[in-house]
């Protein structure tokens, strides 16, 4: 999408980048000409992710075990990379953690956990380097903070996690105004159906993934694939995005306009069905 070597200025975190979509946004901000930090609890997730980007792009990349749940680890993060790298100027929050269940069915426990990770971890990493980047007088900077199409609407049985994200939206809008005039941007991407093997596994176990099919709710009829997420939020990162501030980009297929649409099921109504209404619709108005 964008030109070769078009963010060879560019010193990213990405938090849950030890696999899927982290890892995906990885390697093509890699190949871009960033330099890139990918961050989570699993050291030998993170050895592994770093060994496979490096023999796919030849890019500078290195690794820091960080529990975002923890403002502590999420500095001591952030400072490897500034020791790695020699500052940080771009920021990807895309550390979650969602389950599906009936609300009632929760613990207090249960649902902290997904509360911390998300909204907590997101403020801390968040924090963490918008004080170094005030410290430092670094700008330009831009964060991109991953949140979900039901952080506007909320969503039965994933409270938590719609709880959470409609948080972090809240950030992104706040400080896109806030700490602007430190040069920063903040823009969140909300992506719709993205699979990826170990949360789909953990969402929809055994056959729920066929009977649940999302691509059968979407308008274009699939899922999102990797690169597709990937290149739109290089593109944010990037300095051909300098002007957007505050934006939330929903990428899904137009998913979740086909959910509020109050008639738009009637898809489901064959043309020899749409035949027979227009019949008695007709029948109707003669009457």
């Amino acid at each position: 999408m964008l030109r070769e070597n078009s963010l060879n200025d560019k010193k990213i975190i990405i938090t849950g980048g030890g696999s899927g979509l982290g890892k995906s946004m990885a390697e093509v901000l890699l190949r871009l000409g960033a330099q890139v930090m990918i961050c989570s609890r699993n050291e030998e997730k993170l050895k592994n992710a770093v060994a496979e980007l490096k023999e796919k792009t030849g890019g500078k990349v290195a690794y820091a075990v960080c529990d975002v749940r923890s403002f502590e680890e999420t500095e001591r993060a952030l400072y490897q990379a500034v020791e790695t790298f020699g500052q940080i100027n771009a920021l990807i929050n895309n550390a979650a953690g969602n389950f599906i269940s009936p609300t009632e069915r929760l613990s207090a426990r249960a649902f902290d956990v997904i509360i911390d990770i998300v909204l907590r971890g997101t403020k801390n990493m968040t924090l963490s380097a918008g004080k170094y980047w005030i410290k430092e007088q670094i700008r330009p900077v831009s964060v991109v903070n991953i949140v979900t199409t039901y952080a506007f609407t909320g969503s039965a049985y994933v409270v938590p996690s719609a709880s959470a994200k409609a948080g972090v939206l809240a950030m992104t809008r706040s400080l896109a105004v806030e700490w602007a005039k430190y040069g920063m941007r903040f823009n969140a991407v909300a992506p719709g159906p993205f699979p990826t093997k170990g949360a789909w596994d953990r969402l929809l176990p055994g056959n729920l993934k066929e009977k649940f099919d999302p691509a059968k709710r979407i308008p274009l009829k699939r899922v999102g694939e990797h690169i597709e997420l990937a290149n739109l939020v290089s593109y944010l990162i990037s300095d051909y995005s300098a002007y957007i501030n505050g934006e939330i980009i929903t990428i899904d297929g137009g998913e979740w306009l086909y959910g509020a649409g109050q008639f738009n099921a009637l898809e489901q109504i064959s043309p020899g069905q749409w035949d027979a209404l227009e019949q008695m619709i007709k029948a109707k108005k003669n009457e």
